[in-house]
């Protein structure tokens, strides 16, 4: 079993491998290239050593955050 958490994209060019990611009010480089298609800013995403593994919806989002004890 691995952790992973909720992040917000915030920046990710068409193409690019790495996408910036905000989690926490932390902007992180984060490696999306296991992700299909290109994210847009504002989705969240699942983060597991820096790789974002997946997309997820918002309210997905926000139940894992609150299993953490934070807020979207």
């Amino acid at each position: 079993m691995c952790l992973g958490i909720p992040g917000r994209v915030v920046d990710c060019p068409d193409g690019a491998d790495l996408g910036k990611v905000e989690v926490a009010g932390v902007v992180r480089d984060i490696n999306v290239s296991l992700v299909d298609g290109p994210l847009v800013p504002g989705e969240y995403v699942l983060i597991h050593s820096g790789f974002a593994l997946e997309r997820m919806s918002p309210e997905r989002a926000a139940d894992a955050l609150a299993f953490f004890g934070a807020e979207l």
